[in-house]
């Protein structure tokens, strides 16, 4: 992490806490299930359990510096294995290992769902043209179509109502 989340590191010792390797898994998977909606009050108070925290002040302050975290390890071009170099020296060699460990663990998983929520960008630098393929039902897809075949029956006869009138009007001349 950069200088200025160098404060947040010092929130990673609470992870000692846990009873279990487990215990800090379940979390880093909540909070990447959890990253578009946000951990709901159930999942707050099992982290409290888990960590023996007494209020939401601690833990908020650790749910940031994990969420950045792993924003940096998937958003980022952080390869698998430079995972562990995201770490300053004042980070446990211990807790080091085991976030490294675990990040290291998901990091395809989580990069392939990255990958599933944006549409397929096919950017040809050359044309100038950027191609976007998205994933449509069959249902969805005749409805487009259908109402692709409307506006093209509307288009022509538009089309053949213009050419009328303006022969009409060249024989009026």
């Amino acid at each position: 992490m950069t200088d200025r989340n160098h404060g947040l590191w010092r929130h990673l010792p609470v992870l000692v806490r846990a009873n279990s390797k487990e215990s800090v898994e379940y979390i880093l998977q909540a909070l990447w299930r959890t990253r578009k909606t946000g951990l709901d009050d159930a999942d707050r108070q099992i982290f409290r359990q888990m960590l023996q925290l007494q209020n939401d002040a601690e833990l908020d302050s650790l749910l940031v510096c994990l969420r950045i975290l792993i924003r940096r390890c998937v958003y980022e071009t952080v390869n698998k294995d430079d995972i562990q170099n995201l770490f300053p020296a004042e980070v446990l060699p211990e807790l080091q290992r085991l976030l490294t460990l675990l990040l290291q663990k998901f990091h395809r998983e989580w990069h392939d769902d990255v990958l599933k929520d944006q549409p397929e960008g096919d950017a040809r630098s050359n044309l100038g043209k950027l191609d976007m393929k998205f994933q449509l039902s069959k249902d969805t897809l005749e409805a487009k179509l259908q109402s692709m075949y409307i506006l093209k029956d509307h288009l022509s006869d538009t089309d053949k109502t213009s050419h009328r009138n303006a022969a009409l009007e060249t024989t009026m001349i």
